[in-house]
Order: structure tokens, then C-alpha cells, then sequence
């Protein structure tokens, strides 16, 4: 009886104790379950013949909800089997044109609308990989993007600028338009009402196997212009998981309101939705002042977000209905603890699941305990599916640490290290299409023994004692402004083709009650050059979106350099952008004045007192 009764008690005071010492081994629990169901779920998928990918995930939906409203914008809504059918219009009268071929890259230049969706699935059932253009870009950067056959371009005057180019390449150009009078631009539309709806023959894709390329999204990555990171059909795939994992289902309505050219718009927006057969809410871009109005308006009940995106909704003006919406989970990536404390106390109990991810990567982390502040939770079955390491890195001379053996140096739980993750058939790092040298820059060799191969994330990470894993910083050339990555040597490479700058070396800074880093840019004048304010705004206007724009200007007599020519930052971050502190000339993109003016003590006192936005 006596043994009896201690048993009952051990059996009892199980869940006190894994709740007081263990206090996530639950969720551990529940995360394994979902880690191995993804798992088992994949390697069918990818056993099936003939194979199967995300169109076929898509055609399935269609089979089984062909009426459900799968996208709605605007005034407009359009069921499954209606996005099936237009999708088969547009492949049809792509098909027909005499200057494709089924299976060619095609590059997608449009914003966020249907259009955008149907295509893809259209080049999809024709087997052609899709390059993502961001639709800011102009001039240089649109024209390095431009390394395709065959183009469906959605914005006329942006195009115009490398037309010439273009058409010395063999580029065809189409506009989602009835007619173009611009020689060299076809209009498209009209083909596309008059060509049937008919769906595409398999046999068009029969070629394509798990690692064809199946989208192109460009990233700015560390250095360079932006470089096309291949996206295969195994790893788009993959994705397919993304919402599913979470929670997500048929009855959940997903607010997409960030850049289908953005790995979290088309991967996570588009692509999950397509698993979980979820209707999607597409908004042209994000709006602070709409955003809740929009969820009550379309009973949205799953958002996604960038670090931004939560600090804009926080900074708009507080309502009584604040808490009145169908919004039950947010996911994203970018969230500060003190934000993601105010958005939950304002706007109510939406579930937060932050995640970790890159474009081009092979790890991922998400936060699925939902503590404050973190990207993920470090766990046994991951590390063994994925394995990683944070080791040393020394932010002075921008490389990893090495003992003396030349091997990296794993830094010990509570330090903050360079994340790199290694390189196997499950953990793949394709590349960057076409740029080998800048995919090789991304490889870490001889990292914990000599041979072996790690992807180098680039960004710095710390480890707490629960095996949380919180995100620290970026390294390299690269910061991030309004939600997009910026390229220093980018911005560098515009400035200095310029008429009055020789040399320009370009950094953020921070600016109080902002996420991320500002452009600052600190430069010299050409021999017999004076500089132009007026000129330089135009420049910069003409060649840059509006993030990658250096919002201050400090004019030097010389860009300082290391002994090995590199530039130096770690002073001019310092010094960001304080008329106090600087002696050289300051000025400030001014787009009232369509200029870069002299930076004033008093504009910057209003800067740092919140009064004057940036």
C-alpha cells in the first residue's frame, strides 16, 4: 500500500516538477511531433510519381475547393478554379509566342496583384524558373537583375531606362497591357483574354526535377548589386510547410500585405497558403493607417510582419476598437522584445511566432515557446538535423577567429558568436545564379576540423541559458533600413558614378525610435568638383530605391582606410550623424527640397527629440 501511494504521488508530482525545472518541455514535445509529421509528410511527397511539387499542391486545392475564394483585392475575388483557369490563359499565350520556349526563365516586374499570382503558377505548369524583381529598382541595378530570355514586365517607365540594353540582349519585353506604343514592348493582355483556358499539358514539365531552379529572389546580400539567390524545387517544397507548421488551416483567412517579390510574401504568404488552402487578403503594400480596418473588413485572422511593420502599427494613434479584430497569430521575423510586449498589450492576445530564416540559408529557427525576444529555441533533433555552431568573430577585421590549429572557435552559451550552419544533402546551399564568386564568399571551410563546409549566415547570434537563440547583429557591409537589407558597396558603386564624387564609404547608423540603420554616406569630392546638393538628390533618386538612399551626406577630405585598403566605419558609426561631434560638413536628403541640405544643430535636435520622421 505504502509503495502505492508513493507511485501515486511520484505520478502526480511529475507535471509540478517538468513545469517548475523543465518549464518547455512540453512545447519540446509538441515541436518534435511536428518537426518528425513535416519530416514524414516531405519524404512522401517526394517519393510520389510522377514527382510532385507546389503546382501539384496547387492543382490538388483546386480539385478539392474549386469555388473557395482563394484571392481576394481590392473589389475583386477569384476561387481556385478561377485562378486555375486564368493561369492557363496567360501559359497558353505565353506558349504561343514565337520567342519562347517552354521551360525558358522568365522574370516577374510587377507589384502586389493577382496578375503577379497567376503567372507564376502559369510559367510554373510551362516548367519555367521565375526571376522575383523587386519593382523599385531602375536603371543599373534593374538592368544587372536582367539576365533572361524572356520577360513579363508590369511597369512600363521603369523599363524604358535599359530598353536599348535590353533589346541588344534579345530581351523581350511584355507589359501586362493591351497595347504599348514604346518600340520594343509588347502588350500582352489582350493575347492573354483571347487564348484558352485549357489546361497545359504535363509532359511541358516533365523535365523538371527536385533541384531545377524554380524562383530567382534577389538579395543584397553583403556586397554587390543584388544577386539572384536560387530558390530549387526541393526547397520550395519544403516551404510549402511554412504556415501548415504553425497552426494554420483551410478556415484561416492570411493578410498578405508585404512584397511578393520578398521571400516572406511569396514563400510564407503565397506558397504556405497554397499548402493549408487558406484564402489569401492581397493588399498593393502595407499601410499602418488601413491595416486593422482591412482585418475587421475581411475577418483576417493570421498576419505576417517584418521588425517595421509591428513598430508602424504601434506608432499609429490608439482606438477603442483596438481590440476588436479576428487576428489570432502574427508571423514574422524582426520583432524587438519591447515591441512585441506593447503590440500584445494593445492590440490583444495574437499569438507572436517569430521565426529565423534567410533567402539563400540552410538553417532556420522559430520560436515556437513564444518567449519575448527570441528567434527560436535550440533543441537536440534540430541541431542534429541541422547542425550548427556559433564560433568567434572578430567585428574589426569582419572575419571568424581561428585557434591555432586554423580552426574556428565555438563561443561558450551566454556569448554572442557568427552563426554558420553546415553544408549537407539536408542542409543544401545552392547559391547565387551565375556568381560564383560571391556564393563562394557565403562558404566557411575548416570550421571545427579541417574539410568540412559551413554556410556563413553573416549574422551574429547568442545563446541564453534556457537554449533560447536571439538574434544580435548583422556583420559585413550590410544593414537594414524600412525592412529591406542594403548593400553598402551598392550604394558606394551609384554614388561614385556620379559628376562631383570620388569616393564614397557607406554605413548606418542608428536614429532613436527606428528599427534597423540609416544610410549615411561619408564621401570625397573629385579634383576641381564642388558639391551639388541638387545633383546628388537626382542621382541618387534615379539609380536607388527609396531605403538604399544615404539619408545624411558627411563630406571628408579622405576616406580613411585600414592597412589592408579596407574602409574604416567603426568611428564614422560612432559619430553618426551629431553636427556636434563632427567637424566635417554635414547634409540631409531633403525631399520637399529635392535636394541634400546643410544638416543643422536644430534639425537635429528635432531628429533625436522624434519630432522630424524619418
Amino acid at each position: 500500500m505504502l509503495l502505492i501511494s508513493i507511485f501515486l504521488a511520484t505520478i502526480l508530482a511529475v507535471p509540478f516538477v517538468l513545469r517548475t525545472f523543465f518549464p518547455y518541455v512540453w512545447m519540446d514535445v509538441l515541436y518534435f511531433g511536428d518537426l518528425v509529421r513535416i519530416l514524414v509528410r516531405f519524404v512522401e511527397r517526394r517519393r510520389r510519381r510522377p514527382l510532385f511539387f507546389v503546382l501539384d499542391r496547387f492543382l490538388e486545392q483546386t480539385a478539392a475547393h474549386p469555388d473557395k475564394n482563394f484571392i481576394v483585392f481590392e473589389n475583386e475575388r477569384h476561387t481556385f478554379s478561377e485562378a486555375d483557369r486564368r493561369s492557363n490563359q496567360i501559359a497558353n499565350a505565353l506558349q504561343s509566342h514565337p520567342g519562347y520556349e517552354a521551360g525558358d526563365t522568365v522574370a516577374l516586374f510587377t507589384g502586389n496583384e493577382p496578375a503577379f499570382m497567376f503567372t507564376w503558377l502559369a510559367l510554373a505548369k510551362l516548367g519555367s524558373p521565375v526571376a522575383l524583381l523587386n519593382h523599385n529598382i531602375r536603371t543599373k541595378s534593374l538592368l544587372h537583375c536582367f539576365n533572361c530570355p524572356a520577360f513579363i514586365l508590369g511597369l512600363k517607365e521603369a523599363v524604358e531606362d535599359v530598353l536599348p540594353s535590353l533589346t541588344e540582349q534579345g530581351v523581350i519585353v511584355l507589359l501586362m497591357t493591351k497595347h504599348c506604343d514604346k518600340p520594343g514592348i509588347e502588350g500582352f493582355s489582350d493575347k492573354v483574354e483571347e487564348a484558352s483556358d485549357a489546361p497545359l499539358p504535363r509532359s511541358l514539365r516533365s523535365n523538371i526535377t527536385p533541384k531545377s531552379p524554380a524562383v530567382y529572389i534577389y538579395t543584397s546580400g553583403t556586397t554587390g548589386l543584388p544577386k539572384a539567390a536560387v530558390i530549387n524545387q526541393n526547397r520550395l517544397l519544403t516551404a510549402l510547410v511554412v504556415l501548415s507548421s504553425n497552426g494554420v488551416t483551410s478556415k484561416d483567412v492570411i493578410f498578405v500585405n508585404l512584397p511578393l517579390y520578398h521571400t516572406a510574401g511569396f514563400v510564407i504568404g503565397f506558397i504556405g497558403s497554397i499548402e493549408t488552402g487558406s484564402t489569401i487578403i492581397l493588399k498593393r503594400k502595407f499601410s499602418a493607417s488601413q491595416f486593422w480596418d482591412d482585418c475587421r473588413k475581411y475577418n483576417v485572422t493570421v498576419v505576417q510582419y517584418i521588425g517595421e511593420v509591428m513598430r508602424y502599427l504601434c506608432s499609429t494613434p490608439k482606438r477603442d476598437n483596438d481590440k476588436d479584430h479576428k487576428v489570432r497569430l502574427a508571423i514574422g521575423n524582426g520583432i524587438r522584445a519591447e515591441i512585441w510586449r506593447e503590440f500584445v498589450s494593445r492590440f490583444g492576445n495574437i499569438q507572436i511566432r517569430e521565426f529565423y530564416a534567410s533567402t539563400e540559408g540552410n538553417v532556420g529557427f522559430i520560436n515556437y515557446a513564444g518567449k519575448v525576444g527570441a528567434i527560436g529555441r535550440v533543441n537536440f533533433l534540430h541541431r542534429k538535423l541541422f547542425p550548427y555552431i556559433l564560433v568567434k568573430y572578430d567585428t574589426e577585421r569582419d572575419e571568424p577567429i581561428r585557434d591555432a590549429d586554423g580552426l574556428c572557435v565555438e563561443v561558450p552559451k551566454g556569448e554572442t558568436g557568427l552563426l554558420v550552419s553546415k553544408i549537407t544533402d539536408i542542409a543544401p546551399f545552392v547559391g547565387y545564379a551565375q556568381n560564383e564568386e560571391q556564393t563562394e564568399r557565403k562558404r566557411l571551410r575548416n570550421v571545427l576540423k579541417k574539410g568540412d563546409l559551413y554556410f556563413n549566415t553573416g549574422d551574429l547570434m547568442r545563446i541564453d541559458d534556457e537554449n533560447f537563440i536571439y538574434f544580435q547583429d548583422r556583420v559585413g557591409d550590410t544593414f537594414r533600413w524600412k525592412g529591406e537589407n542594403v548593400a553598402t558597396t551598392e550604394v558606394s558603386d551609384i554614388l561614385t558614378i556620379s559628376e562631383c564624387l570620388k569616393e564614397a564609404n557607406i554605413y548606418g547608423v542608428q536614429v532613436p525610435g527606428h528599427e534597423g540603420r540609416i544610410g549615411m554616406a561619408a564621401v570625397t569630392v573629385k579634383r576641381e568638383a564642388q558639391f551639388d546638393g541638387k545633383k546628388i538628390y537626382n542621382h541618387v533618386v534615379n539609380y536607388l530605391p527609396s531605403y538604399a538612399r544615404p539619408r545624411f551626406i558627411r563630406l571628408q577630405n579622405a576616406v580613411e582606410v585600414t592597412g589592408t585598403f579596407k574602409q574604416m566605419k567603426v568611428k564614422l558609426v560612432e559619430e553618426s550623424f551629431d553636427p556636434g561631434r563632427i567637424q566635417d560638413p554635414l547634409y540631409i536628403l531633403d525631399d520637399k527640397e529635392k535636394s541634400y541640405v546643410p544638416l543643422t544643430a536644430q534639425v537635429y535636435s528635432s531628429i533625436m527629440s522624434g519630432n522630424i520622421k524619418l
